[in-house]
């Protein structure tokens, strides 16, 4: 087991700068998860940890060894691929064993490991099979089963439950995390789907255009995004957002556009106070909205407009306008309403986030 350790690490195609700076410390054990849209450097990333990029600068630590220049056998890392990249030749058990063949191990260690690992991902059943004669899952296992023979310092995950059916992502996705807390070994993860990223990481790092734009535990990224992207990004529905300015009444701040006047919570007038008379972006998640009801303060109500009910069963998603912004409110499934009407909602004071017009950040 090891930690993996980015230092100011960049990678140049000609032009194109598709990873800057990145400052990471993984530690032993951890696992870590790049999450990002397409191109934002991700997978980059990960192929520069596992030696299959060059890296332009910078450097990368497995354990305390420098492995800038050393070939990816010899960075005693193990990586499962969203092809599965298995042998359609050789039967599951070949498939596992075929990476100790090559480093002559020996016949009996081999065997064991195998047995090992199919025992962990209930595979046994399957040694005798060719790829062909298995589901998209169970090849996924066979993937993740040569991974595990190898006894890695380091596992490096490169979307690997992409191509499977959502109900089956799920359960692999369970899998992978009872696997992480048996085995305790260091793991790298990469997806585009936050909502893996989230469940799956201990720290997950956020990163567009080739720049981390957070790191952290995953609620720290929910409940305290350090700017607008961060906290677009990670959620499912994603956090709406409302173009306000900022206005002072007396001693209270509101922020106001055509279609709704909010009142600042008291706890963050202050910090909000130097942008009085100023643009900026309100932000609130669709579970921090509800249908307004005589308790609450109408400071924190709103009209908005229904465009589209969504009835997912446990919840009910409405697709609302508000003046110029478009949001989603998630309400109880005994709510009643439907397309066309107007109807009253509020939002949770406490759970408001504001950030800078221009720059995005958070306020």
């Amino acid at each position: 087991m090891a930690r993996v350790l980015l230092r100011n690490l960049n990678k140049h195609y000609e032009t194109f700068h598709a990873v800057k700076d990145v400052d990471l410390e993984i530690q032993d054990r951890e696992f870590v998860v790049l999450v990002g849209p397409s191109g934002c450097g991700k997978t980059t990333t990960l192929r520069m940890i596992a030696g299959l990029e060059a890296i332009t600068s910078g450097e990368i630590l497995i354990g305390d060894t420098v492995v800038n220049e050393m070939p990816p056998m010899d960075r005693d890392i193990a990586m499962v691929f969203q092809n599965y990249a298995l042998y359609p030749h050789m039967s599951v058990r070949d498939n596992m064993a075929f990476g100790l063949k090559m480093r002559k191990f020996e016949r009996a260690e081999i065997d064991r490991r195998v047995k090992i690992a199919s025992d962990i991902l209930g595979i046994e059943a399957l040694l005798h099979r060719k790829p062909r004669q298995l589901s998209g899952g169970q090849r996924q296992r066979v993937a993740l089963g040569r991974a595990i023979v190898r006894n890695p310092q380091v596992f490096l995950f490169d979307e690997p439950l992409s191509n499977l059916d959502a109900k089956l992502r799920v359960q692999m996705r369970v899998e992978l995390k009872k696997l992480h807390e048996r085995l305790g070994t260091t793991a790298v993860y990469v997806t585009h789907d936050q909502v893996e990223a989230m469940t799956l990481g201990d720290r997950v790092v956020v990163m567009k255009d080739g720049w981390v734009q957070q790191v952290g535990d995953p609620l720290e990224l929910y409940n305290n995004p350090a700017n607008k992207f961060v906290a677009g990004f990670i959620g499912s529905p994603g956090m709406n957002f409302a173009a306000v300015t900022i206005e002072r009444d007396g001693d209270a701040l509101w922020a106001a556009n055509p279609g709704m006047r909010v009142r600042v919570p008291d706890a963050i007038v202050t910090r909000l106070g130097p942008h009085s008379g100023r643009a900026a972006t309100l932000g609130i998640r669709p579970e921090d909205l509800h249908i307004a009801g005589p308790a609450d303060d109408a400071g924190h109500c709103f009209d908005a407009h229904v465009e589209v009910v969504e009835r997912l069963g446990s919840e009910i998603l409405l697709d609302v306008s508000v003046g110029p912004s478009s949001m989603v409110a998630s309400v109880p499934p005994t709510v009643r309403t439907k397309m066309h009407e107007t109807i009253r909602l509020a939002l949770d004071p406490e759970r408001l986030h504001f950030f800078d017009a221009e720059t995005e950040a958070a306020i």
